[in-house]
This record gives structure tokens, C-alpha cells and sequence, in this order.
């Protein structure tokens, strides 16, 4: 869905119904005559999972593998370049 589009007249008269929208999840392009000149919009996306803001203990628990030699120190070439030698 396409932004909504006010010009800044609109936007002073109707910022508590436009706040109302971003809350919803919408942007609004605010415009002087045709020109956009700002965008209002949510300051983070709601999650698809439903979960506002917090993060769940193991939820990835036994999907992450290390190797193991993970905290092994990096070879010369790593750090030099390619021409190492």
C-alpha cells in the first residue's frame, strides 16, 4: 500500500488522526503543494511474530554451531592480504 499523502496544512490540522495511522503501522508523506518534503512513519516495524521489543531466552537453541577452532588465531594471509607469502 502506497503512503498517504497530506500537504503540511492537512498535517497540522490532522496530526493526532495521522499519529493515530503511523501507530497502525502506516507512513505519511507530508507535501508543500506537490513536493514531498517529509516522511512520518513508525519508528520500528512491528514484528511479524508478534513479540514487541523482547528478545526469547533459547529460542535458537541447538541451531547455532561453532567450529572448533573457532578462537583460533587467523593465518597471516587473512591479515595480509592475498600476496602474502
Amino acid at each position: 500500500m502506497a503512503p498517504k499523502t497530506v500537504t503540511i496544512e492537512e498535517a497540522q490540522t490532522n496530526l493526532p488522526a495521522l499519529i493515530a495511522l503511523v501507530e497502525e503501522g502506516k507512513e505519511i508523506i507530508i507535501a508543500k503543494g506537490k513536493k514531498p518534503l517529509a516522511k512520518l512513519a513508525p519508528l520500528a516495524q512491528p514484528r511479524k511474530d508478534g513479540i514487541k521489543g523482547q528478545r526469547l531466552f533459547g529460542q535458537y537453541k541447538g541451531q547455532v554451531r561453532l567450529s572448533d577452532n573457532f578462537d583460533a588465531p587467523l593465518p597471516d594471509k587473512f591479515w595480509l592480504g592475498s600476496n602474502a607469502k
